[in-house]
């Protein structure tokens, strides 16, 4: 045996004795409203999702600020370009960045410290699609969940047509957006708190916002759950 291939062999055996393999995490996206959403997922891109469709996508450990989410009202061209009354990002089907408030999101870290994934849903840009976040695998049992009628009740300041905007997006203030990093809760992110107080309502909500599995866990998102 050649001395280099004996040192490829010795390299191997001890990158997977020392740095055991992680698989990427997947995500069962579902679509149990009884309308027609436009999936969209960074990383991951974008799909149609008619009722009762799934897409699933997956996600590398080291995967941080993540996201995925619901367009509605979409008109895409056979190129992959139009635009969506809510979620929209930058007009393609398959996105690229984040999308345009109002958006109720999913959102996700994965292969973090101590080996653990950070998940939570988000009202903070809004709210447009209800959701369910949750764990797919037996090693954890975390379930989020954000289904009130929260664009329904949306209070007047917040209202957009098929959704109910955040109100950092829409008075772009400190007081909101926590820009200067000390920030507290305000009447409008109450409003969230209150109908899904597990979802984020402003941006230092992480106390009872914030929740975690285990490395490895897979990972299904509902919307309409």
């Amino acid at each position: 045996m050649s001395s280099l291939k004996a040192l490829s062999i010795f390299s191997f055996l001890f990158a997977a004795l020392h740095f055991p393999s992680v698989h990427a995490a997947t995500f069962d996206i579902t679509n149990k409203c009884p309308y027609t959403v436009w999936a969209a997922a960074v990383p991951g891109g974008g799909r149609q999702l008619n009722n009762g469709e799934t897409w699933t996508i997956s996600a590398a450990p080291g995967t941080t600020q993540a996201r995925i989410w619901a367009r509605t009202n979409c008109q895409f061209d056979g190129a992959g370009r139009g635009s969506c009354q809510t979620g929209d990002c930058n007009g393609l089907l398959a996105c690229q960045g984040y999308g345009s408030p109002p958006n109720t999101l999913a959102e996700y870290a994965i292969g973090q410290f101590a080996n653990q994934d950070f998940i939570d849903i988000s009202n903070i840009d809004g709210f447009n699609v209800p959701m369910e976040f949750s764990s797919a695998s037996a090693g954890c049992t975390r379930v989020i969940k954000c289904t009130a009628d929260i664009v329904g009740q949306c209070p007047n300041e917040l209202k957009v047509p098929g959704g109910c905007n955040g109100p950092c997006p829409v008075f772009k203030t400190d007081e909101y957006c926590c820009n200067s990093g000390t920030c507290g809760p305000t009447p409008f992110s109450m409003y969230f708190k209150e109908r899904c107080p597990d979802a984020y309502s402003y941006p230092k909500d992480d106390p009872t916002s914030l929740f975690t599995c285990p490395t490895g866990t897979n990972y299904k998102v509902i919307f309409c759950p």
